[in-house]
């Protein structure tokens, strides 16, 4: 868990902490050596610190398995920052705080009526820290979270306060930004009418069978994942249906026989948890009962541990066309995966044109990994993995662990140039920069 250290108010309003315990990232794996960690509470006061830091970097829920948001500077976090949520209904837009969480800006949405796209499966994160570092749901037509956004509110190196729109030359470069560009302040998402889900769980799913229809599989609701432990390699522990409830019908629409066809296995007669033995609890509803769009799209519940919660995890995405492939690739290191694994979970993500998105430009399969938390076999098997999976042009999540290097991200990422430019560009003093940051731009 992350450590939060009790803050100690200064004359003004000014909430400024010297480094006296230890941060953590959530995960524990990660400890950060800020000189400072800074809690704004105003805009004005955020600029100050732009303006007078030589290094400096944004904090968000501390979801991130590894040292993209560490500094040896100023560590700002912006959980105080106060923005609220503006909306615009005739745009069917929200400026939300980017420090806020999705488990905090989404019941205030619905509330008046408005919905996200889709959510990532923890609703902890927040705003701008999952946007930057490309994070996303599940669903064959739903891209990332970032391409919900279309304006960003940023404070620039020297204090300036910067409004950029989807038509601005960089944007595309500027919202998967790793933190490098800037201190976003507030993001305008895109909306929708507030809507109902519906989700079910199948068990001992035939992973043969899936993969001869893995993209009809994957499109078979709203957002749908598919769990293995490999202790079984012919099997699929879980596969998690999320429908969308049309209005007046008490039911998830097509939860019938077809999609028992489709899949095989049976029906979960109880709750489940995508990792076996935890607490179903902390799991959101299941057995087809509708519920809110906020409370159905994650899978784990805003008041409750997500995940193992003592775990560490990857994640890579490969080309739509290439995901049966190489989920079958991961099949056959099942024994030598397994005794690490807690969770693996299949997913679809649907392509967009954030530069150093994941899905730039291709719809994907995302191949995700919830570890044991042992880090010297975490880190063999983070080879084993890409090896297997380079084939396929594996694309890594900039939050999570991966031993890409420099020359193999930026094969991966086309793009990964041009935001190299951007970011000396607007940043040449690299004061939003560090080692992991400098790492993954190749300079």
């Amino acid at each position: 868990m992350l450590v939060v250290e009790q803050l100690r108010h200064r004359p003004g309003g000014r909430s400024l902490v010297q480094m006296t315990s230890t941060e953590r990232n959530w995960a524990g794996n990660v400890t950060f050596g800020a000189a400072e960690v800074v809690h704004p509470v105003s805009l004005a006061e955020l600029q100050e610190l732009m303006a007078s830091r030589s290094k400096l970097r944004v904090l968000g829920s501390g979801h991130s398995f590894n040292p993209i948001a560490g500094t040896t500077g100023t560590l700002v976090c912006l959980d105080r920052l106060g923005t609220a949520v503006e909306l615009d209904p005739g745009a069917r837009r929200a400026w939300v705080p980017a420090g806020a969480t999705y488990a905090m800006i989404c019941p205030e949405l619905d509330a008046a009526g408005w919905a996200l796209r889709n959510l990532a499966s923890v609703p902890h994160v927040t705003v701008a820290g999952a946007c930057a570092t490309g994070t996303h749901g599940s669903g064959r037509s739903n891209p990332g979270l970032a391409a919900a956004v279309d304006a960003i509110e940023l404070v620039r190196v020297g204090g300036e306060l910067e409004t950029l729109s989807s038509s601005a030359t960089d944007f595309s470069g500027s919202v998967v930004a790793l933190g490098a560009l800037g201190v976003v302040t507030r993001m305008r998402l895109e909306l929708e009418p507030s809507y109902d889900v519906a989700q079910e769980v199948w068990l001992e799913v035939p992973l043969g069978g899936v993969l001869e229809r893995l993209d009809q599989v994957l499109g078979a609701g709203h957002s749908v994942s598919l769990f293995t432990t490999w202790a079984e390699p012919t099997t699929l522990d879980q596969v998690w249906v999320k429908r969308r409830v049309s209005p007046g019908d008490p039911a998830a629409t097509g939860t019938g026989e077809p999609l028992d066809d489709l899949l095989g296995g049976h029906r979960a007669p109880s709750p489940a948890h995508p990792v076996p033995g935890a607490d179903p609890a902390h799991a959101t509803a299941q057995l087809g009962l509708r519920g809110p769009w906020y409370e159905r799209l994650p899978h784990f519940r805003a008041d409750a541990v997500p995940s193992a919660g003592d775990e560490l995890q990857s994640e890579w995405l490969v080309s739509a066309g290439m995901g049966a492939a190489a989920l079958d690739r991961l099949a056959a290191l099942a024994a030598t995966l397994a005794p690490a694994v807690l969770a693996c979970e299949v997913r679809a993500v649907a392509a967009d044109e954030q530069w150093l998105s994941p899905t730039w430009r291709r719809d994907a399969v995302a191949l995700h990994f919830t570890w044991r938390p042992d880090e010297d076999r975490v880190s063999q098997l983070l080879h084993v993995v890409e090896d297997a999976l380079a084939p396929f042009d594996p694309r890594p999540h900039w939050g999570k662990l991966s031993a890409m290097e420099p020359a193999a991200l930026a094969r991966a990422y086309p793009r990964l140039a041009d935001f190299r430019e951007l970011a000396e560009r607007v940043d040449p003093e690299r004061v939003l920069s560090n080692p992991f940051v400098d790492y993954c731009l190749g300079r």
